[in-house]
């Protein structure tokens, strides 16, 4: 096992939920492959956004998934949905993988290696990039439509998808409230560098 891998197990201990041993392996080699290619040295020096420190990655990306989990047992209990944990679970896990691409410009070099710039560029929103490294590593369909969160970059959304997205958008209106005291459609307007 790689640090990347003993990184991403430690990070998330959400990986837990996903009953699948494959997935849960794929959610861990998609993070590893873009934290190496990214040229990140630690999976927490990742920022949330680029012009907002104080929250890492890692705890967006824990906050939707939690988010997400608990949305996909009122879906079940309360409304006798039937949506897929594993694939919710997965895909938020996933959805901001590719901030490991799209973010090594707004940190300082010490916390990096040489990024590769095969990858790493702020030419492809990191939904996308995310969508790519779930494919590459043979994450489920179901896995890699419900992570572009970005209105559009989907056409025919799953509920699983619609609570990925769902779950991020709740996450980021607490942090860029908390933060800087603005809803993400604010945040999203001023400084949004995929709108």
């Amino acid at each position: 096992m790689s640090d990347f891998d003993a990184q991403v197990r430690e990070a998330f201990p959400e990986l837990a939920e996903i009953e699948d041993d494959d997935l849960r392996d794929q959610v861990v080699e998609a993070w590893a492959l873009g934290l190496e290619r990214g040229g990140w040295q630690d999976l927490e020096d990742i920022p949330y956004a680029w012009n907002i420190h104080e929250v890492t990655n890692v705890e967006h990306v824990r906050g939707v998934t939690r988010i997400a989990i608990e949305s996909a047992r009122e879906q079940r209990e309360f409304h006798g949905a039937d949506p897929d944990l594993d694939v919710i679970v997965a895909a938020c896990l996933l959805h901001d993988v590719g901030k490991c691409y799209e973010y090594p410009d707004f940190v300082d070099d010490d916390l990096l290696d040489e990024p590769n710039p095969t990858y790493v560029s702020e030419e492809i929103p990191h939904s996308i990039s995310g969508y790519a490294l779930a494919h590459e590593v043979g994450c489920p369909l179901a896995v890699q439509r419900a992570i572009p969160h970005f209105l559009g970059e989907v056409p025919t959304r799953t509920l699983e998808a619609e609570l990925v997205k769902s779950a991020n958008s709740a996450s980021s209106n607490a942090i860029t409230q908390a933060s800087m005291g603005i809803t993400l459609q604010e945040w999203v307007e001023e400084y949004s560098q995929t709108s």
